[in-house]
């Protein structure tokens, strides 16, 4: 009996434990945390978090835009020297050289965007699609400095087309796929993120580069292939890979899908690029800078000198002004700079936000037209001279080197001297220039008379 009750009491008591736990969690209603030595079964997120979509899908994308990516096969004949005569004067036995890279249609009639790099010296030029069906292509215009070249096919189908998408949107982080065709195989589609943006290549150059910078795997063969988002946009031209052996190493380039975008409407309008500049020379920000001038900005591009007559002089920016934004646009560097100048034409307003003795204002200013010609038969670029440099060197007409274009006349130095005359007839602007080169033929001499930068009369002849 004893036994009996010591049970009975022994069940109640359990009973009344249980239902006052369960009533206490039921009250409650908190979460049970569990603390533990061993490593947890889960990784914690957070639900702060603004992503979206944990899963990016990049098939939608890919179907998009593969069968709108095209390989350019690019047919040059060269001539090889068979002797030490024909090695110096020229000549040899003439070879067909071929060459090949991507291109993106970006119209349903057929016009292709591809590289300037992949089309050069071309004698024909050959598209094939991704259904294999193979055209011979038109050269509608090139861009060397950007790097973009616009070709076209004819045919009667409607085809497939990448529409643009805005390459200023662009975030570090976010996902593009590169779509090409490497090694002569049909489109190939690898993906990445965004690296960096406005990266310049070459910093020392006078012609300053604005790439955007991914991982997605690009090879040779990728050139002039499509950069586009998970949208199936086009945001970039790929242009170029850094690597020590050739192969792609983990970072590829590619010229911005406005950039690309305002260079082809360019050629389709006007025949050639229309620039329009601020009219600055300025140089990068930095630790460095800011403490020799004694400011405490270290971002953005100072100013370090306005061309009279251009937009900048004419709305009033000054040496030492420190431009920090164009149009709400960060500007931490002068890539960032000509990145964004690149998508715009003469005439066009933008708003340059500049720090001014410590304080913030925005300047509107309309852009000039930037008037270059490329002698590309000697390796410089030339510009009209504005008035006060004709009254500097002391004459009335002329053109200015503003950069050489090779190797070969880098080291000659000559930016900055005022072209004069050409095989003896006097230049007073590039249209002269122009009208003279197409007088003069491949194999001919080219006279140049010029003032250096000593004011001293000089003359060179390239053969």
């Amino acid at each position: 009996m004893k036994q009996t009750i010591r049970m009975l009491a022994v069940a109640l008591i359990a009973g009344a434990v249980t239902l006052g736990g369960y009533k206490l969690l039921e009250e409650k209603n908190e979460p049970m945390v569990v603390t533990t030595s061993e490593s947890p079964r889960f990784i914690p997120t957070s639900y702060a978090s603004n992503l979206t979509e944990t899963n990016i899908d990049f098939v939608e994308a890919a179907e998009k835009t593969v069968h709108a990516v095209v390989h350019v096969k690019n047919t040059m004949i060269s001539r090889k020297p068979t002797n030490l005569m024909e090695y110096y004067f020229g000549g040899g036995q003439p070879r067909a050289v071929e060459g090949a890279g991507s291109g993106v249609i970006i119209t349903p009639d057929g016009y292709i965007v591809t590289n300037n790099h992949v089309i050069a010296n071309a004698t024909q030029l050959e598209v094939t699609l991704n259904n294999n069906k193979t055209y011979d292509a038109e050269l509608i215009g090139t861009d060397a400095r950007t790097d973009i070249a616009l070709i076209k096919i004819d045919t009667d189908e409607k085809l497939p087309f990448v529409p643009f998408g805005d390459s200023n949107e662009l975030r570090i982080g976010e996902w593009v796929l590169a779509v090409g065709n490497p090694f002569n195989l049909t489109s190939t589609v690898t993906a990445g993120i965004v690296s960096a943006k406005a990266r310049d290549l070459n910093e020392f150059d006078a012609n300053p580069q604005s790439f955007i910078q991914t991982d997605a795997a690009v090879n040779r063969g990728n050139s002039g292939g499509a950069l586009v988002n998970i949208r199936g946009e086009l945001v970039g031209i790929n242009t170029a890979i850094t690597s020590e052996t050739g192969s792609y190493v983990g970072y590829s380039f590619a010229v911005p899908s406005n950039n690309a975008r305002k260079i082809i409407e360019d050629i389709m309008e006007y025949g050639d690029v229309q620039r329009g500049i601020l009219g600055i020379q300025g140089r990068n920000l930095n630790s460095n800078v800011a403490e020799q001038l004694g400011i405490e900005e270290t971002e953005g591009v100072i100013v370090g000198g306005v061309e009279s007559g251009s937009g900048a002089d004419k709305s009033g920016i000054l040496e030492g002004d420190i431009i920090k934004g164009l149009d709400g646009y960060k500007v931490g560097k002068f890539s960032d700079l000509t990145g964004y100048l690149g998508s715009k034409r003469p005439d066009d307003v933008v708003d340059v936000t500049v720090i001014r003795n410590g304080r913030q204002k925005v300047i509107p200013v309309t852009l000039v037209k930037l008037e270059t010609y490329e002698l590309e038969q000697i390796g410089l670029e030339l510009r009209n001279a504005n008035r006060e440099d004709l009254k500097n060197f002391g004459v009335n007409g002329g053109v200015k080197v503003s950069r050489a274009l090779t190797r070969d006349m880098q080291k000659y130095d000559l930016g900055g001297i005022l072209i004069t005359k050409i095989n003896d007839e006097p230049v007073n602007n590039i249209d002269d220039v122009k009208s003279i080169m197409r007088r003069v033929d491949s194999n001919d001499d080219i006279k140049l008379t010029f003032i250096d930068r000593d004011g001293d009369q000089n003359t060179f002849i390239f053969r």
